[in-house]
């Protein structure tokens, strides 16, 4: 049976146009109102998340029809309509950017598209971009654009009066006050930014005042033929390590695990001496590079490390979790300091984007959906057991293995195959 729940894809033709703000605004705006607002990320994103689950007050799932594939993009819908009052997708760079793309997963579930502009450098050939935005793929539900950082009333008159009158359409004014800071990844983490709670207010006040507040109509969403996965982890107890430094978690893979009967418990390799006592171990991505000598310097944490992987135990490393495991690490101020040791070599944080993009991880249980996005470069003097496949062509990241212990750059998306996700956590 069907759940149906008000929703909105909210887009833009390119990145940098306020999708992230629009949609916190939004998100609070609603929450303030007493609603229960779910909130989805599209693409492979962690920092836009964390901002969105400040917002909402609710955990942010991706929605990908690429990297989270349609049947689970379809039941994560249908559940969030069963217990929302409003379900806000945030896109990813342009509207149509991407194969598949947001307007892909937009047509696909039927929800309207509201696209977010940035007018502060145009004033009627914002009508062009709206109508072509609109009028680009007949079959794309369109709910109405947003001029964001109009610079005056006047500004927003110009627009309104070149716009065609079916287009619905709000203006923002541009505010400091609500724009959110960003660092080499991206969005800073919500926890690094200490006035976030009021820029997320003045957020929403400000989309309050400019009116842009109504609620969309309801979107249906089908039940999705979904069989539960076997227990493959009935009772093994995995170690999460989450901190500022390592907090790159998709909330779905944190559910598969748990779905599969493990136990999670979070530690912190910034704060902790010691493990918890655990079975297997998962370092997420983050940000080692911005704490190099409060990890380097903690010794409790290296021996109790070693320690388990002396002991055969699994241990997963994604990205920022691999490279805290090198012998070395060089941040971008050019300082480095031993880490790990636990795998041979070093890496060294550059100022240019490194890797970037979708990519299939063949590991001994089968492939898994992953994404890479990192800004380092690594020489580490071991053979890869495979390389990840890109979306389109070529061979990608190196995966590699020693022992139990498993690291690439490549973050994976656990749901995508519980039973080779299953495979490395197994004692």
């Amino acid at each position: 049976m069907s759940a149906r729940c008000p929703a909105l894809f909210i887009s833009a033709p390119a990145s940098g146009q306020g999708k992230t703000t629009v949609t916190a605004a939004l998100a609070r705006h609603h929450r303030n109102q007493g609603r229960r607002v779910h909130v989805f990320k599209t693409g492979p994103d962690f920092l836009d998340p964390m901002i969105l689950q400040r917002a909402s007050g609710a955990p942010v799932y991706q929605l990908d029809l690429w990297l989270v594939g349609e049947a689970q993009c379809r039941a994560l819908l249908h559940t969030a309509a069963q217990q929302a009052d409003l379900i806000l997708i945030e896109g990813v760079m342009g509207l149509f950017d991407g194969t598949p793309s947001g307007a892909d997963l937009a047509a696909a579930f039927g929800v309207p598209v509201l696209a977010v502009i940035d007018a502060s450098a145009m004033a009627q050939t914002f009508a062009a971009i709206a109508h072509g935005l609109r009028s680009f793929r007949p079959d794309l539900p369109f709910a109405g654009v947003i001029a964001n950082r109009l610079g005056s009333a006047g500004h927003g008159a110009m627009i309104a009066a070149a716009l065609p009158p079916e287009i619905y359409w709000g203006g923002l004014q541009r505010d400091a006050e609500v724009a959110l800071p960003e660092r080499h990844l991206g969005l800073v983490q919500a926890g690094e930014v200490a006035d976030l709670e009021q820029r997320i207010e003045q957020a929403a006040q400000w989309v309050k005042a400019a009116g842009i507040t109504r609620l969309p109509q309801p979107v249906a969403f089908a039940a999705p033929e979904d069989t539960p996965p076997a227990p493959l982890l009935q009772g093994v107890r995995i170690g999460v390590a989450r901190d500022a430094a390592f907090g790159f978690i998709y909330p779905a893979n944190l559910d598969l695990l748990r779905t599969l009967g493990a136990e999670i418990t979070f530690f912190s390799p910034l704060h902790d001496t010691t493990l918890p006592e655990v079975d297997s171990l998962w370092l997420p991505g983050g940000y080692p590079e911005l704490h190099l000598h409060t990890l380097s310097n903690n010794a409790g944490m290296r021996a109790a490390l070693r320690a388990h992987h002396a002991a055969g135990k699994p241990l997963l490393a994604e990205c920022g979790g691999m490279l805290y495991l090198l012998d070395e690490l060089a941040g971008h101020n050019g300082h480095s300091a031993p880490m790990m040791g636990l795998l041979p070599g070093r890496a060294v944080m550059e100022p240019r984007l490194v890797g970037l993009g979708m990519q299939s991880a063949p590991l001994p249980g089968g492939n898994v959906t992953a994404h890479t996005f990192h800004h380092s470069r690594s020489d580490i003097a071991m053979t890869p057991l495979a390389h990840g496949n890109k979306q389109r062509s070529g061979a990608g990241e190196a995966i590699y293995q020693q022992g139990r212990l498993t690291a690439s750059y490549l973050h994976l998306y656990f749901p995508s195959n519980p039973g080779a996700i299953a495979q490395v956590f197994a004692p």
